[in-house]
This record gives C-alpha cells, structure tokens and sequence, in this order.
C-alpha cells in the first residue's frame, strides 16, 4: 500500500489532505510543530503521527529516520505546512529580520529538507510524488501583503519546479497547488474579518465562482496530483482559487 507524508495537519487543509489520501486508500501519517494543537490535530485525524519542526534541518532528519523506522519511506509527500506564523503586515523598513525568516524557514526549507530526507528512497525505488502547498502569494503579490509570505511562496513555486526538472529522470513528479482564499484556520480568519463587510464582498466578486474556498477544494487538487491519471504531469502550478481576478 502507498505510505503518504502530510505535514502542516493543525491548519484545514493539511488536515483535508490528509482525510482524502487516506480515504483513497492510502497509509498516511503526518507531521507538524510539537505542542497541544498538534497532538488534537492527530487524535482527530486518527493517524499515526511525529512532531517536528520542519523549518530546522535536524528536525527533519530526525522526523525521516522516525518515520522509516516506524512506517516506512514515503512514495507521496506533501507539503502543506506554512503560513504567515501569525504575523501582520509592516511597512517594508519595519520588518524584522527574525519575522522575514521565520516565514522562509516555514514554508520554504520545511520544503527543502523533507525533499532532501524522502527523495533519495524514491530515486531507488524509481517511483514518487510530490506535491507543495504554495498560494495565489506564489503568483502575485499576496493579500497579507506580508513581504516575507509573497517571497517565500514565489520562491516554493521556483522550488518545485527546479526538483520536477531533478527528480523527473528517476519517475518522481513534483508539482504544486496554489490555493486561493481558503478559511482553513485562526490566521485566514482574522484576515477575513479583518475587511468587513465591503472588503469581503469585494473579494468575493473578484472570484469567478463568487465563493471562498474549502480545504476539500485543495484536497481534491491534491489527490488528482498524487494518482495515476497525473503519472505525466510535472513541475506544474495548479491554481484552486474559484477563478481570482
């Protein structure tokens, strides 16, 4: 049976991910950072689970031979984990150097190093997927308007495809969902009730299928990524945002 990795389970959509690769059968264990809101995550999931850090390379390694240990070495990865790590917009000049890493070390080397640790099983075993969780912020400037998020989505996006082009010859494909406005956890939300009432319905009129997104939306997208029918389908960007002007 295929064995998944879902990092990122604490926030809606890693979660849904995760619900719908083990629906489609799949053996599927995930990850997140250590605390309360990743032992409820996987308690609720009811799927076997290993805390990390994923922004620190250590971390992750220690996470791979856990999880070679005790599960096995994954043919399906996906990277969900992410996020603004509770941030606001600043103005440019009053950005910290601590907050504009801290962004990185989320949603980009938690890509990196799990790529690093899972890929080379799958270059043996001649066989994976991939699939990384960027954003609309990966494409154009992100509504958070955080600088560090729209950076590090951008630079997930190139991330992706630069290992679809590596992996390719060994039969891994590497692509990545760019979800739209999703309310999939405590940040999304702020940020949605933030606009009131004349910003919400503005944002909404600027999608084609006048709704906001679910977190089945983006697993389903994901769940096409990782089957057969996309066995020829690599270094992709797959947009899941209703249709955002």
């Amino acid at each position: 049976m295929t064995l998944a990795l879902v990092t990122g389970v604490v926030g809606g959509i890693g979660a849904a991910i995760a619900r719908r690769l083990r629906q489609d059968g799949m053996d599927v264990v995930v990850t997140d950072m250590p605390g309360p809101a990743f032992e409820a995550a996987q308690a609720e999931l009811g799927l076997p689970g290993h805390a990390a850090d994923l922004g620190n390379r250590e971390d992750v390694a220690r996470l791979a031979d856990t999880i070679k240990k005790h599960q096995g070495a994954p043919t399906v990865l996906v990277s969900a984990a992410g996020g603004v790590r509770g941030q606001v917009h600043h103005p440019v000049e009053d950005v910290a150097e601590d907050d504009w890493r801290a962004i990185f070390a989320a949603n980009t080397d938690s890509a990196f190093f799990l790529a690093q640790m899972f890929a080379p099983a799958m270059k043996k075993r001649g066989a994976g997927r991939i699939v990384t969780i960027s954003s609309g912020a990966g494409l154009k400037p992100s509504l958070t308007k955080i600088q560090a998020y729209t950076a590090a989505k951008h630079a997930l996006v190139g991330l992706t495809k630069q290992l679809a082009l590596e992996l390719g010859p060994f039969g891994i494909t590497v692509n990545s969902v760019a979800p739209g406005f999703v309310l999939s956890n405590d940040a999304t939300q702020r940020q949605w009730e933030s606009y009131g009432a004349d910003g919400q319905k503005a944002l909404v009129e600027n999608i084609h299928l006048r709704r906001l997104g679910q977190p089945e939306d983006i697993a389903n997208a994901v769940a096409f990524l990782v089957g057969d029918q996309a066995s020829w389908i690599t270094g992709q960007i797959l947009s899941v945002d209703g249709g955002h002007r």
